[in-house]
């Protein structure tokens, strides 16, 4: 059985957020007499708030971890279909749920971690045969200061400075976990680098090939705002858009700034009118925007599908591709990379590269 120096170790030795669940749920596994764990997130879409199981772990073997990109939303519970969790999370305290007496089993609901600035709030749910004993409950809260101190170091670590959305190095990181590892392009070796053996009986994070697709836009004559309206102003318009798209895309999508005036969205989705219509709502949102001191603005949008053979680099050229065809097309438009290459409109065109990464 490992220590728990040694499971603090694990904790502090992640480069990837999305890692982190699973290793505290190993380690609460290993060094607290629980049946099962469970860490649940807050997620939210059009106002609409609901649980979201990141891992399941039971101490005789078998769980999930949930890869957020794929879940559906509608399909996840409701905050107040578990009113304990959610007074956990609004008392930030320990509730306790015992069903056959005083020393009987039960479930202990914790608060684990929360982020108002981002929205993010975590729960864990732990089972177990009778109460937690207190240095039950230290060994708990050591492990969660640490979980939560590694979620803020690398959140900060994969956002923009400017606006908070993910930044181009988190989308390497995404990309190559969430999609290729998916897909089953990479080799034991490769995927065994990047994620750590499950326990047994533990489903793969990345089962099914999924739909992915990722898309990018950009603001339309940003650099006629800076220069008629300063600096300031434009990074303001930046923040605005930066917060248009938290609020018109779902809460799961991974919206990244590229650099300057570009914006990049990585999304699963099983069609592709589906990703167009979120990205025409955006485009329309922003449209219908008067910015401050600026007026109305527009936006250029492309997106692709992820195939196996894609780098990051690779998909990110196509769609700025169809951004580039967009600019020069009278602006204010999305395509996919698929409908105009189909008519053959990029014949014409060279590849732009035109993604500013740093």
């Amino acid at each position: 059985m490992a220590s728990l120096v040694e499971h603090l170790l694990k904790l502090t030795d992640h480069r990837d957020r999305d890692l982190l669940e699973l290793s505290l749920s190993k380690a609460l596994i290993d060094l607290v007499p629980i049946q099962r764990v469970l860490v649940s997130k807050v997620v939210s879409e059009e106002g609409v708030r609901r649980w979201m199981d990141i891992t399941v772990l039971d101490a005789r073997g078998g769980g999930k971890v949930v890869d957020p990109l794929r879940m559906d939303f509608q399909s996840l519970p409701l905050l107040d279909d578990n009113r304990d969790r959610l007074l956990c999370m609004q008392q930030r305290g320990l509730i306790e749920v015992a069903w056959a007496g005083e020393n009987g089993p039960r479930i202990s609901y914790l608060p684990l971690f929360s982020d108002p600035v981002n929205g993010e709030e975590f729960v864990l749910e732990i089972h177990s045969s009778g109460p937690l004993q207190p240095q039950d409950l230290q060994t708990i809260g050591v492990l969660s200061r640490v979980f939560g101190n590694m979620y803020r170091l690398l959140a900060y670590s994969d956002r923009d400075a400017l606006t908070g959305l993910l930044n181009r190095k988190s989308l390497d990181d995404a990309f190559y976990s969430a999609v290729l590892d998916e897909l089953g392009e990479l080799d034991t070796a490769q995927a065994a680098s990047r994620q750590p053996a499950l326990a047994g009986g533990l489903e793969r994070r990345h089962r099914v090939p999924p739909n992915y697709w990722l898309g990018t836009v950009a603001i339309d004559n940003y650099d006629v705002v800076n220069n008629q309206h300063g600096h300031l102003i434009a990074e303001e318009v930046l923040l605005m858009v930066a917060r248009m798209m938290n609020n018109t895309f779902r809460t799961y999508d991974r919206l990244y700034r590229l650099g300057g005036e570009q914006f990049a969205v990585l999304m699963h989705c099983p069609d592709e009118a589906l990703v167009l219509a979120a990205f025409e709502r955006f485009r329309s949102h922003i449209e219908n925007f008067r910015f401050p001191q600026v007026g109305p603005l527009t936006v250029s949008g492309g997106f692709t599908r992820v195939t196996p053979d894609d780098s990051p680099s690779t998909a990110l050229e196509r769609a700025e591709r169809v951004v580039d065809y967009v600019r020069h097309h009278g602006q204010n438009k999305v395509f996919s990379y698929s409908a105009l290459a189909d008519q053959g409109l990029f014949s014409a065109l060279p590849a732009t590269g035109a993604v500013d990464i740093f």
